[in-house]
């Protein structure tokens, strides 16, 4: 038997990380410009795109308004437009990059929809592979994924600096 390590992802999975200041962790990593340590991978008027520090598969990204809110319905058109351009645009990045067969998008408002963090929304854009769910997630609640986060930030973060990665 082959055992996968993923020990950053302890913390996590028990519930117990917990933020280093009171500050909504989706306005501190834009707030920060620390790009390459925060993920960041581009940033536009209104939104930016990071990747997910704990993925559901390689490349999983969310774009994220800038302004702190928990309320779709009260975006901004200009917000809205720019949140779902983003969105395109990685789907268009990750698809040449990792080449899946195909992907989620989705919004999980509120936390009994799934939230994690659910004061600021986000758009999750997530690849997807055929086969990609065995038994480790279901079985065992455990999602291997086979490529270091600085690894798919470094190939991404060269795609989103191009003007048309398509």
């Amino acid at each position: 038997m082959e055992i996968k390590w993923t020990p950053w992802r302890r913390a996590f999975v028990k519930g117990e990380e917990k933020p280093k200041d009171d500050r909504c962790v989706l306005c501190a990593k834009h707030e920060e410009h620390h790009d390459a340590e925060n993920l960041v991978l581009e940033r536009g008027g209104t939104c930016y795109v990071l990747l997910n520090l704990y993925p559901y598969n390689p490349g999983h990204l969310m774009v994220v308004p800038y302004e702190h809110t928990a309320s779709f319905e009260s975006l901004a058109p200009e917000v809205a437009a720019e949140l779902m351009a983003l969105t395109q645009r990685s789907v268009a990045i990750l698809q040449k990059a990792m080449r899946p067969d195909g992907f989620n998008l989705g919004m999980n408002l509120g936390r009994v929809a799934g939230a994690g963090i659910d004061q600021h929304l986000h758009m999750h854009v997530v690849p997807r592979w055929s086969g990609d769910t065995n038994f480790m997630p279901i079985i065992g609640e455990t999602r291997l994924i086979p490529e270091a986060l600085d690894d798919t930030y470094a190939e991404l973060r060269a795609l989103f600096s191009q003007e048309n990665p398509a």
